[in-house]
This record gives structure tokens, C-alpha cells and sequence, in this order.
């Protein structure tokens, strides 16, 4: 099993609402525009997508929706992380039940679990299920960095084949690049160059959802080994990138979403859109960078 999964971009993919519901005409808009682009996968119901905020009942549907529209053409993983062990085990079979190429399952917030507990709680995960696991360490969402040694033991399960990496620590990075049969996939954007460069296998990006194209070849290149074609590309869209972190993500990116006609603004409380200054400046970048999008 190791190995499996994909190289590249795989976009984080917003959950478009429109009064209070899920958007399916929005989504398939969205999942469409993806595939056109050639992303390595599709993100369902991570963090980019609220997942916090969708019920139990919503989230089935849209997992199956989406694998309906996507059909293949892609690869699909579906977000199943949760505080808890035993609700993370649950969405994690929904997921297999439901069809789907692999998850991925933020460490465990708010509980601020031990390290064995920790390392528990992935492991009766993985044993839960034949699909392939992809690890979400973000320290900044969850009170909690996974150690090195952890991801390692963890490495060791068979269905544990990746890790989504956003602590922003650049040797972070290149000891968990060290870990064998672990593919390494940033969840930060501006460090999608860097991590293909020490041979890392690609980004579950944010911004793709606004140019998937672009990010797409950026990958291409370096993939190709023309990195000073990649690093520019990079250092070009870097001020966009910027810019959809100015206030808690996703509420930037939706917003540039709805400001260049691909879904609404709406966001699920307690996440609310952007204020003024804020759009000012992304629509100021978007406005720079139309070309790319």
C-alpha cells in the first residue's frame, strides 16, 4: 500500500453554502474546474471545507455527491478527523462504505491527548480500515505538534501512507522527508516549491481552489526538474497566497471564490466573512494576478 495516493497538487476543497445549505450546483462547478486543472486529488470536508460545521447526516451526502461527480477522474479523500477516537473510527468507515481513494485525519484537538494516547488513537484508526491514511499535523488548529518519533511509529502501519504537514518548520520538514515509505504533502501553500525540491511528493493546497491550473504547472515543473521556471512561479503568486491567510481561512479564499464567480461568500458560524479591509486587499490581488486564475 505504500506508496499509493498522488503526486502534485491536491486541492483542500471550500463546502460552498447558499442559505444555510450545501451548494451542490457550486460544488460541481468547483469539482469540474479541478479536474480540467489536473490536480493530483481532491480534499472533501478538511479544514478548507468546514468540516467542523457540517452535521453528520450533510456530511454523508456530500462525500457521496462528490464522489459522484468527481467519478473517478481523480482522486478522492475524504476528511474524517475528529477529537475523538471513536468518532473519527465511525466517519472513517462511513468513507469506506461511501468509496474513496484515502483520508485524512487531523491529530486529535482540544484534548490535548498524550503522545501514546496520540499515537493510539491513529492506530485503532488504521485498524479500522483498509484505506490509505494520510496524517494531518497543524498545531496552530489543534494545541498539539505530533512528534517526529510518533509520525515514525505511526509510518510502521501498513495503511499509513502519507503525512500533511503545517507546522511551517522548515527541519521539521526535512526529518519527516527522512521517515521511509512516507509521502509528504504541505499543508502550506508558499512552501509547495520547497517541499518537491527535497523530494517531497506535493501540497493540499488552499489556493488551488481559486487557480488550479497555475499550481498545476508550477508542479509540472519541478517534477521536470526546471525549478527556477517553478521558483518564479512561486514568488509571483506568493503575495496572493499571502492574501488568502489575512483572516482565518477559508473565509479569504471564499471570498475570492465569490468575487470571481465560482461560489458564494457564506461560511457557517462561528467563521464569518471577511471584513472590508480585508476584501480591499484580496481583491486588490486578484485584480494583479487575473491572468493566473
Amino acid at each position: 500500500m505504500k506508496g499509493e495516493l498522488f503526486y502534485g497538487v491536491g486541492t483542500a476543497l471550500v463546502t460552498p453554502f447558499s442559505d444555510g445549505e450545501i451548494d451542490y450546483v457550486a460544488l460541481e462547478r468547483l469539482i469540474e474546474r479541478q479536474i480540467e486543472a489536473k490536480v493530483g486529488a481532491i480534499v472533501i470536508g478538511g479544514t478548507t471545507g468546514e468540516a467542523a460545521t457540517l452535521h453528520r447526516s450533510e456530511r454523508g451526502e456530500l462525500y457521496k455527491r462528490a464522489g459522484d461527480i468527481i467519478g473517478g477522474r481523480t482522486k478522492l479523500i475524504l476528511g474524517t478527523g475528529s477529537n475523538s477516537t471513536r468518532e473519527a473510527t465511525e466517519r472513517t468507515r462511513e468513507a469506506e462504505r461511501i468509496g474513496c481513494d484515502g483520508v485524512l485525519i487531523v491529530t486529535p484537538y482540544y484534548n490535548k491527548g498524550t503522545v501514546e494516547g496520540v499515537y493510539q488513537h491513529y492506530k485503532t484508526i488504521a485498524n479500522s480500515t483498509d484505506l490509505p491514511i494520510i496524517l494531518y499535523n497543524v498545531p496552530s488548529r489543534t494545541g498539539v505538534n505530533m512528534p517526529i518519533a510518533t509520525v515514525r511509529r505511526l509510518a510502521e502501519i501498513e495503511n499509513i501512507v502519507g503525512i500533511k504537514e503545517a507546522a511551517q518548520d522548515p527541519e521539521r520538514l526535512r526529518q519527516l522527508k527522512r521517515i521511509n515509505g512516507l509521502k509528504l504533502y504541505t499543508g502550506c501553500d508558499q512552501e509547495s516549491v520547497e517541499v518537491l525540491k527535497m523530494g517531497g511528493d506535493g501540497t493540499i493546497s488552499v489556493i488551488s481552489n481559486l487557480c488550479p491550473a497555475y499550481m498545476t504547472r508550477m508542479t509540472e515543473l519541478c517534477a521536470s526538474g526546471r525549478l527556477g521556471e517553478a521558483e518564479e512561479m512561486m514568488r509571483r503568486i506568493t503575495p496572493l497566497i499571502d492574501a488568502m491567510f489575512i483572516e482565518t481561512n477559508p473565509a479569504p479564499i471564499k471570498h475570492a471564490l465569490a468575487y470571481v464567480g465560482l461560489c458564494k461568500e457564506e461560511m457557517r458560524l462561528p467563521m464569518a466573512e471577511v471584513e472590508a479591509a480585508s476584501a480591499g486587499v484580496i481583491e486588490e490581488m486578484l485584480l494583479g494576478l487575473s491572468d493566473i486564475i
